[in-house]
């Protein structure tokens, strides 16, 4: 056999090889996978470098910051490269005055994310929206934050039970407002601000004697 005829065989051998693992791996895929979840698989690939970054802005302005970015994405054209503004806040109790009231406050005041690609032009039109003082990063680069914390600040968000916001801290004085021991002074020992509940302690025929109440049965002396 001459080499020019050998060099012919090992590469049909060759192209054998590479044809029958491709149909072996295409055949994997197929009994394996499906074809919805290949489909699946190929959508879930990133398909740009979109990124969470941080903006800082002053205090008090977020909501304002938000909703004029909002606007700036749509009359400038940027939906393709500015892709959510989110405000982090979560819902607390807060019990003052003997009222109670649901409210949501900022987790990071004076902070927005936005979801965005970081270019020339999408740089310009949230670094120039008013009450924005800059994005977070080293000198003028945004540095993204973690998916994971995204997640996490998420989560936050979500959460249904909203948490109690007490004005009571250990040792302060209190008056007992509600219930057998009304007009009673007492002096807080605990805050339990996941159940909204205190412990104090009341002074009766001489004695020291905890008592737990519920936050809207004082108020402080």
């Amino acid at each position: 056999m001459t080499k020019s005829s050998q060099k012919i065989k090992d590469e049909d051998e060759v192209l054998e090889t590479t044809e029958s693992v491709e149909a072996v791996a295409t055949e994997e895929i197929t009994s394996e996978t499906g074809e919805d979840k290949v489909r699946s698989l190929l959508d879930s690939k990133p398909i740009d470098n979109r990124r969470w970054y941080v903006i800082h802005t002053y205090s008090g302005y977020e909501d304002q910051v938000a909703l004029n970015l909002e606007q700036r994405i749509q009359s400038m054209n940027m939906e393709d490269k500015i892709f959510a503004v989110l405000v982090p806040k979560e819902k607390q109790i807060e019990i003052r005055n003997g009222k109670r009231k649901t409210v949501e406050n900022r987790v990071f005041p004076g902070y927005v994310l936005v979801q965005m690609l970081v270019t020339e032009d999408s740089w310009y039109v949230v670094r120039n929206t008013p009450n924005v003082t800059g994005f977070i990063g080293f000198g003028v680069h945004p540095t993204p934050i973690s998916e994971e914390e995204v997640e996490r600040i998420k989560k936050r968000m979500g959460i249904d039970e909203p948490k109690y916001e007490i004005d009571f801290e250990n040792g302060d004085l209190v008056r007992i407002t509600d219930g057998a021991l009304k007009n009673f002074e007492a002096k807080v020992q605990e805050v339990d601000r996941v159940k909204g509940k205190i412990k104090v302690s009341v002074n009766m025929f001489g004695r020291e004697t905890p008592v737990t109440l519920d936050s809207l049965q004082v108020k402080k002396i």
